[in-house]
């Protein structure tokens, strides 16, 4: 994908107003005329490719960041549904009522994630509001780890406002828009 001027300039120019570095510093400190800057931020030009691992260093980014305009691009692993979350979480409770709630197996997977996570499993699973909180964690851990969950996805499988926001909010982070 050739790199489009336009969104290349928008970044440098973001990127410089953003350390508050005027045309003329940045300009300076790559030796290049105060007008090239202006030029590549107007989309009129683009970087030398020599040049754009300097670019990078002073604006504290990537070159790949400032050839894409800043846009992410995530290779994900797989693709999750909300569904399929909850469904996860839920499994705790099915261990219980399949081999019984002084199982060890119960047991261990209740103190393991109450451990892990400072919390009573038991109780959040048992409040509607709780319960989506732990689907969102559990939403937001498999982003984290390369997952993919459709944003109208989560618009339609949350009950709570609160948690549809704090989700898609994670997942602009990683490029799910």
């Amino acid at each position: 994908m050739p790199a489009d001027p336009a969104k290349v300039g928008e970044q440098i120019r973001s990127l410089r107003k953003t350390k508050e570095i005027t045309q003329n510093d940045l300009a300076e400190r790559l030796n290049v005329a105060f007008q090239t800057v202006s030029k590549w931020e107007r989309g009129e030009s683009l970087p030398d490719t020599a040049i754009l691992p300097d670019l990078a260093a002073v604006l504290e980014t990537s070159v790949d960041n400032l050839l894409r305009g800043g846009e992410i691009v995530t290779k994900y692993k797989r693709r999750v549904t909300i569904a399929e979350v909850a469904e996860g979480i839920a499994c705790f409770e099915r261990i219980g009522e399949l081999l019984g709630k002084d199982s060890f197996f119960y047991l261990g997977a209740i103190e393991g994630v109450d451990r892990k996570m400072n919390i009573e499993l038991e109780k959040y699973l048992s409040d509607p509001f709780s319960r989506e909180a732990m689907i969102a964690e559990a939403a937001v851990q498999l982003m984290m780890n390369g997952a993919y969950v459709d944003v109208t996805d989560i618009r339609r499988s949350f009950t709570f406002d609160h948690w549809v926001k704090k989700v898609t909010e994670f997942a602009a982070q990683y490029g799910i828009r």
